[in-house]
């Protein structure tokens, strides 16, 4: 079984002009220490997909379908049964830190605050594991850190405080949100190892939610391609980006700034999917089981 099942999860709106079905049929599995990547443009439901898993959709939302968490559903859950679950067993790392972040509150504080929710610790004992999350992932001179405000820290260490603070419970499902969006490529970089490395040291599953199939494809053994709420194809990384057999994938890695000369204009992606093939038929291939837990680094 795997510790996380999605069957056919639809999410629904409602707007001026009707109801928006912003997520369609999705179905996923994620397995114990694996790494899975979706992938689409803005819009394409995404961060409601993954939202949803945490019970952070708005009251309004209409779900269906099934989410199971280690034989547990989701789906329907009242807030105060998400308490046992969200922060502690599935954590998030959020898009921009500076914004999830508590201005007024000093990191260290907020990185440990929840073993003060989960597992009742003292202030003191929260605060040396805060500071010990924080060395873990690449924070220097943590200890005297320890204090700071978060505008006292670069976007990359904040994404850091960020990672240290949905780690620290040591959450069996880790889901990374965008995490290195308007970061420089060398943090980006810093960022992607450090996420692959706390998979391979604690076994924890990472879904992994981006635009850019090239920065998915450096962690994740598989991957899933959204489209206006759909999964049009999913399969092997590797099998994926060598021969993706949808055009809105096609059209993804044709769009890619690494593929053109600097300067270049980049081509539309409505212009490179010109295959026949419907925006959003449904295309899979079987993908192997991984053979050491997960994602590729």
């Amino acid at each position: 079984m795997s510790l996380l099942e999605v069957r056919n999860l639809s999410v629904t709106f409602p707007v001026r002009e009707g109801i928006l079905e912003a997520v369609k049929d999705v179905s996923f599995d994620l397995g114990a220490g694996e790494t899975l990547g979706i992938v689409g443009e803005s819009g394409s439901g995404k961060s409601v997909c993954v939202s949803t898993l945490l019970g952070l959709t708005p009251a309004s939302a209409g779900m269906s379908g099934s989410a199971r968490f280690d034989g547990e559903e989701l789906i329907g859950r009242k807030a105060s049964e998400w308490r046992r679950i969200r922060g502690r067993r599935i954590s998030m790392i959020f898009q921009d830190p500076m914004t999830s972040l508590t201005p007024h509150r000093r990191v260290a504080d907020q990185v440990g605050e929840p073993l003060r929710i989960h597992r009742g610790m003292s202030r003191k004992e929260a605060r040396r594991r805060a500071i010990e999350a924080m060395e873990a992932v690449g924070i220097p001179n943590a200890a005297n850190r320890a204090d700071a405000w978060p505008h006292e820290f670069s976007g990359g260490m904040r994404q850091r405080v960020m990672i240290a603070m949905a780690m620290i419970s040591e959450p069996e499902i880790l889901i990374a949100d965008e995490p290195t969006t308007a970061l420089d490529v060398t943090v980006q970089r810093q960022i992607l190892e450090l996420i692959a490395r706390l998979r391979r040291e604690r076994g924890t599953a990472v879904l992994f939610i981006s635009h850019d199939l090239a920065v998915v494809a450096e962690v994740s053994a598989r991957i899933m391609v959204m489209r206006k709420g759909r999964v049009v194809e999913t399969g092997a990384t590797a099998e994926v980006m060598a021969a993706p057999r949808h055009p809105y994938t096609r059209g993804l890695l044709k769009c890619h700034p690494a593929l053109h000369e600097p300067g270049t204009r980049l081509p539309v992606l409505e212009d490179v999917m010109q295959d026949g093939i419907a925006p959003t038929a449904h295309t899979s291939r079987p993908s192997p089981e991984p053979k050491d837990g997960g994602g590729a680094t």
